[in-house]
Order: structure tokens, then C-alpha cells, then sequence
């Protein structure tokens, strides 16, 4: 058996050298090299008895010069198709995830006969390639899901993209990783971000109006081993500030920091981690202060939300507005109270604690365990003790906890770990423990909407003097405990004691003080 093969392609074993055509040259035929083109060979089995090895073969070749295959390769397989999106299983809404599916197929469809540096340049430049509108679909998903954060996450064979949901992340799409470098230009794009970087961390910011309104994004993108991460933080224009009573304190805190806050000066703390909540205290309580007999001054980074009648100011490295100068700048414009988004370092501390004490209010974050840690901090920034005792009227530490889905709220037996942190941390005994077992309401979370945890301290004679003796954080804490104080835990078990929320998440939101 021999094989003969009619077209001009790649020769191997069992293939047939074709004969060069007259008049020209031969060397190409001579060497056993001929040019190759994009022609498909045709492929024949010819028996040897059918003919005779001395006559030409069809089509001009020369059936001497056929070569005996025994074997010879089988043609390769087609390459696999391209990579489809994959959804994952968590409920959707408005059926994005198969408008997502179309965006993603139609970016992958037309990828093929591109460089991928091509690639990102269209697709990430044009306002109506599928790039920009898979962004704006993750954007319009993670709102209808009440998300605040998006992370773009590009991790070893797929791009990631995860929602925070209640401040707690959750997997919501996984992307061919090709998508990664279009995906992240794209929205660097939006923030007027440099897209050519890729190796320093870099920050911006962008709004998107979309059909039920308007939010702001705010960007930040850092490199890891796999690729470009990024995350969008946001902020939706529309939504609604909460009220003071909203928050979720007990009655009695609620009247005493009511109270508190109406003071003509001295100066009151929100406390806690990052995603506690504290922005959104301060917000409510210039809500319950603003009046029009009062100049309200603030200075933030970023401004959140807008007060129409606040005078609000945004910090500005590159223009020089930091939060000491711009609080320097506030105290000569005759300020009756004055926030400050977050207390930094030692040259805001002391401008903030020397203002509360020059019969100005201010209002002010600390990033603090809680509520008598606080004090700590401010004698760990290099604050004088006296100062401390003298200027603080008050601080409330906080957290978030979810709230048990309402919609799939079940019965459980917490188990044994989970039983001793609430008879330990003084629960009352219950018969029934609710938890939610996952629905669509909850994206399958078992948990929808969050509410605060708060310590309120209120600075007292004792405390103060205390304070001023250098005494320890135990020993400031016995003694607030002892005059009323409830702590951070106490107040999470009371929530799990009115089926708020589960013991499990009071253990993973709260320390156990």
C-alpha cells in the first residue's frame, strides 16, 4: 500500500514529493524543501498492483519516487472550543447571570483573531464593546444585591468575582482568565487610572448612572502573583442615610448618646475595625445635630454621602489638604461643630483634642477594639494623658452583625463550641435557636441586612482619674463594667437571645471580651 497526496503542504513521512513544474528550478526539489502554503492535502490509498512504478501517477506525479507507509500519523485533533462562562450557583436576579453568560461568550467569540495586547486596547476603550457592559453588569448585579464591595480576583486558570453581601464575601461569577487584563483595563479606564502600570497599587474613582440611578465607584487595583486584582467599593447615591434610632442601639444607649452629642464642646469617638459601621454613626448624628443656627464642618476621605446643609471638605494629598492642615483650616472658620473622618496620626489627635477643648464638638473614627482600647490609643499616638480625660466625653465602639434571613429562619441546634460561648458570655437558657437555611431572599446565605453592635462609655470622674494614673485597659474596664458598661459580647448575645441573629455569627463578628 502507498499514499500519494495532491496540494502543496507540509511533506512527511508517507507523503509524496511532487514533481517540479518545467522551466523552473529544480533545487528546492533536489534538497526535499518546497514552500508551504495553506492548501489542504487530499489523500489517496493506491495498491502497488494497480500500477505500474514507472508510469507517472495522476496529476503529474511520479509514482517511483512514492514512499511505502506501513503507518503514518493520524491528523491532529481540533482545538478544544473556546472557554465558556461559568455562573455560579448563587440566586440572581433579574436574569443577569444570562445576560452576563452572553457578554462573556461574546467577548470570547471574537478574541480569537486578536493579540491579546489588541484585545485590551479595543475592548477596554470602546463604551460598547462586551467588556464595558460586563462591567456595568457586575456593577447593576452587585447593587440589586446590596453589595458594597466587587472584587476582580484573577487566581490560577480563571478570573474570579466575588460580592460582598452583609461583610462577607461571597463567589458569584468565575471568567475565562482571558478576560482578566480587558476586565480590569476597562474599569481603570472608567477611574482615570493608568492602564499601562500594572505593578504599583493605584487608586481612583468613577460614577455610573444606571437605569434605577447614579453611584459612585471607587477603585483600587494591586498585583498579585496571577494578574491584577481589583476592587470597587459602592456607593449608591440614592440610598437613603439612616437615622440615629435606625441603627440598632438599645433604648437607653440611644438616649444617652442623644444626649451626649448635643454637648456645646468636648469631643466623642466612634470605635471599631474597618466595616463596622462608624462612617455610617457619624452620618446619623450630624442628621439628629444639624440645625441652621450651626456651622457644621466636615473633613473626610473620601465625602460618602452628601449633606446639603454641611459644609463638607475632602482631603487632597496632592493639593496639601491633609486632615491636620484642612483641620487647621476648619478652626479659623468659625466652627460650631467639627468631624473628622478618621484620626491618623498625632498631629490630627492633638489638633482634634486641643479644638474639643476650645468649646468646639467634634466628631470623630478611631480604629480600636473598643470602647476603652480607644482611650489607649490616643496615649499609644503620644497624647497626654490629662488631655485625654479632659477632652473625651465619650466612645462608642461598635460592629456589625447579619441579620437570621426572615424569609427561611429555622430551628437549629447550635453545637457544642457555640453553647459554651453563649452561657459563658451570660446568655439566659432558651428552648429554640433560629437560623436561616439559605434562600433566594438571602442569595443562599442564610442571613439579610446587618445591624450594629455598640458599647457605649460614657467618661466618668472615676474613669478619668483613673485614666490620668497611666491604669491599665483591664483595670479601666472593670470598673466602667461595673458602673454599667455592657460590652460588645454581652450586647451580641442579647440579639441572639431575641432571635436577631445566630451565636455563630456574634463568634465571628465580635470579640470575646
Amino acid at each position: 500500500m502507498a499514499l500519494w497526496a495532491r496540494g502543496a503542504g507540509r511533506h512527511s513521512a508517507g507523503s509524496p514529493r511532487p514533481r517540479p513544474a518545467e522551466g523552473t528550478d529544480n533545487k528546492e526539489h533536489a534538497s526535499g524543501t518546497y514552500p508551504t502554503t495553506a492548501t489542504p492535502a487530499a489523500v489517496a490509498v493506491i495498491e502497488l498492483d494497480d500500477f505500474d512504478a514507472k508510469d507517472d501517477g495522476p496529476d503529474g506525479f511520479d509514482l517511483a519516487e512514492l514512499v511505502l507507509a506501513d503507518t503514518f500519523e493520524p491528523a491532529p485533533e481540533p482545538p478544544p472550543p473556546p472557554a465558556r462562562a461559568e455562573t455560579r450557583p448563587v440566586p440572581q436576579a433579574n436574569g443577569t447571570a444570562s445576560d452576563v453568560d452572553r457578554l462573556v461568550n461574546a467577548f470570547v467569540a471574537t478574541e480569537g483573531g486578536r493579540s491579546p495586547a489588541v484585545a485590551i486596547k479595543e475592548d477596554a476603550s470602546s463604551s460598547g464593546s462586551p467588556i464595558a457592559q460586563l462591567v456595568n453588569k457586575l456593577v447593576t448585579d452587585a447593587l440589586a444585591k446590596r453589595a458594597s464591595d466587587v472584587h476582580v480576583e484573577p487566581t490560577d486558570g480563571e478570573l474570579r468575582v466575588r460580592f460582598r453581601i452583609d461583610g462577607s464575601l461571597v463567589d458569584v461569577h468565575s471568567f475565562p482568565s482571558s478576560l482578566a487584563a480587558p476586565l480590569v483595563s476597562r474599569i481603570k479606564i472608567l477611574a482615570n487610572m493608568n492602564i499601562v502600570e500594572r505593578r504599583r497599587p493605584q487608586d481612583g474613582q468613577f460614577a455610573l448612572e444606571l437605569d434605577h440611578g447614579g453611584v459612585d465607584v471607587r477603585v483600587s487595583t494591586i498585583a498579585t502573583v496571577f494578574g491584577e486584582k481589583c476592587v470597587m467599593r459602592l456607593l449608591d447615591k440614592d440610598r437613603s442615610l439612616l437615622k440615629l434610632h435606625e441603627l440598632g442601639m438599645p433604648a437607653d444607649t440611644h438616649a444617652s448618646y442623644s444626649k451626649m452629642v448635643r454637648s456645646p464642646f468636648g469631643m466623642v469617638v466612634s470605635a471599631g475595625p474597618t466595616g463596622s459601621g462608624k462612617t455610617t454613626t457619624l452620618y446619623a448624628t450630624l442628621a439628629e445635630i444639624d440645625e441652621r443656627a450651626r456651622n457644621i464642618v466636615t473633613i473626610e476621605d473620601p465625602v460618602e454621602a452628601v449633606f446639603s446643609t454641611v459644609n463638607q471638605i475632602q482631603t487632597n494629598e496632592q493639593a496639601g489638604i491633609t486632615f491636620a492642615d484642612g483641620l487647621r483650616a476648619i478652626l479659623r472658620q468659625d466652627p460650631d461643630v467639627v468631624m473628622v473622618g478618621e484620626i491618623r496620626d498625632i498631629d490630627t489627635a492633638r489638633i482634634a483634642v486641643q479644638a474639643s477643648l476650645t468649646g468646639h464638638f467634634v466628631l470623630t473614627s478611631l480604629h480600636a477594639t473598643d470602647s476603652v482600647a480607644a482611650l489607649h490609643r490616643f496615649l499609644d499616638m503620644g497624647i497626654e494623658a490629662f488631655l485625654i480625660a479632659s477632652s473625651v466625653l465619650g466612645v462608642v465602639s461598635q460592629r456589625l452583625v447579619r441579620r437570621t434571613c426572615p424569609s427561611c429562619a429555622a430551628p437549629y441546634v447550635p453545637n457544642a463550641e457555640e453553647m459554651a460561648f453563649y452561657e459563658e458570655a451570660g446568655g439566659h437558657p432558651k428552648d429554640v435557636f433560629l437560623q436561616g437555611r439559605g434562600c433566594s431572599a438571602c442569595a443562599g446565605t442564610g442571613y439579610k441586612d446587618r445591624i450594629g453592635v455598640y458599647e457605649f462609655l460614657h467618661m466618668t470622674p472615676e474613669l478619668r482619674r483613673l485614666l490620668v494614673g497611666w491604669a491599665t485597659q483591664d483595670e479601666l474596664r472593670r470598673v466602667a463594667i461595673n458602673q454599667g458598661l455592657r460590652t460588645l459580647r454581652a450586647e451580641g448575645v442579647t440579639l441572639v437571645e431575641q432571635d436577631v441573629t445566630t451565636i455563630s455569627e456574634v463568634i465571628r463578628s465580635i470579640y470575646s471580651l
